[in-house]
């Protein structure tokens, strides 16, 4: 799997990843590097049993929520590689947690074009579109 120049995923293999809006997805974060596969896109596979497919922009709100629900994103752990999340940063989310900050009302914005087609197993297009960055 590679980024192509301007950005957007692309695999070597046979599978094409797809977003929530059915066009292909799109490199979430370089800096820090997101995704499952430290790839920079929300893909998942097998492995990936947190299901990492939502791309979503971090809020000190939700970064609290998230401490608080016993995933602190604004630590760093250097022993695996994660500087350690501030606001504005995008970074791939766990589709339950983002869930549970929604229904918690502290959901971060998403980026549609970076949020894998997985996310609509949990949550419908249209919530995601409720706090989409690129409408």
């Amino acid at each position: 799997m590679t980024l192509s120049a301007n950005g957007q995923h692309r695999s070597n293999g046979h599978h094409e990843p797809k977003n929530v809006l059915g066009t292909f997805l799109e490199a979430c974060c370089m800096d820090p590097v997101t995704g499952f596969y430290r790839n920079g896109a929300c893909d998942t596979g097998p492995e990936d049993v947190g299901v990492h497919v939502v791309c979503a922009q971090m809020t000190e709100e939700f970064l609290e929520f998230s401490a608080e629900m016993g995933n602190d994103l604004s630590t760093p752990a250097p022993e695996y590689d994660f500087p350690g999340l501030k606001a504005g940063d995008r970074w791939c989310l766990c589709v339950d947690r983002w869930k549970e900050a929604l229904d918690a009302g502290v959901a971060p914005p998403v980026f549609l074009r970076g949020t894998h087609r997985a996310a609509l197993q949990v949550v419908t297009l249209e919530q995601l579109k409720e706090y989409a960055l690129d409408k």
